[in-house]
Parts: structure tokens; C-alpha cells; sequence
């Protein structure tokens, strides 16, 4: 299924969970924000969402500096 990832398009496999979509793109949840449809989720939703077609998720690392 087709899917949005931060603006570019991106193929998933049917019921992907927003962790496993996390995994393959080799990113943390603990150092992300993520929005789907425009809505920020918690990290009880991001653990138990699973993604549908067309579903548009922008990913947010926070980036530590000194």
C-alpha cells in the first residue's frame, strides 16, 4: 500500500504498525515526534497504530546540541 512519509512516497506492507515502519527506516521512537494525518500521537499510539493506505506521517528527530 501507498503511504506519505515526510512528503515523499513510500510503499508499506498491509497492517504495518507505525513501530515497524519505525524499524525499517532504522529510527528510535524514543527520540521522534510522529504525526499522522496532521494529529501527533502518543507513545502508546505510535506502539499500537497500524498504517492504512494513503495515511500521510511526518517523523521529527530531535537532534541534541551544545
Amino acid at each position: 500500500m501507498k503511504i506519505i512519509v515526510n512528503g515523499q512516497p513510500q510503499q508499506a506492507e498491509k497492517n504495518t504498525s507505525i513501530v515497524a515502519l519505525l524499524q525499517t527506516l532504522s529510527l528510535n521512537p524514543r527520540q521522534l515526534v510522529i504525526e499522522l494525518n496532521r494529529q501527533i500521537l502518543t507513545s502508546e499510539e505510535i506502539a499500537n497504530i497500524k498504517l492504512q493506505a494513503d495515511d500521510q506521517l511526518e517523523i521529527i528527530h530531535f537532534v541534541g546540541g551544545g
